[in-house]
């Protein structure tokens, strides 16, 4: 698990990860796209990132302050689903 931040304003440079993903927002504004779909993100927002799915956060209208937990340990799958 980890911190990841994100400036209002800034881009998102994430590629898809080997692992499963879980956010939680814990503050700051904005929007993610995982696959096709685009969401807002809020305090409080959680997000569900499959293994290998192309995600980003976007549109970050207020600093993003998230807590992401990767499932296996992030580093620990070979290979991207």
């Amino acid at each position: 698990m980890g911190i990841y931040t994100l400036a209002a304003g800034a881009t998102d440079p994430q590629l898809p990860h080997a692992e499963d993903e879980v956010y939680y927002v814990a503050s700051g504004r904005g929007e993610i796209r995982v696959g096709e779909e685009d969401r807002p993100v809020q305090p409080g927002s959680i997000i569900f990132v499959k293994a290998g799915d192309e995600h980003r956060f976007h549109t970050i209208t207020e600093n993003l302050t998230l807590v992401v937990f990767f499932a296996p340990a992030e580093g620990t799958s070979q290979n991207v689903a």
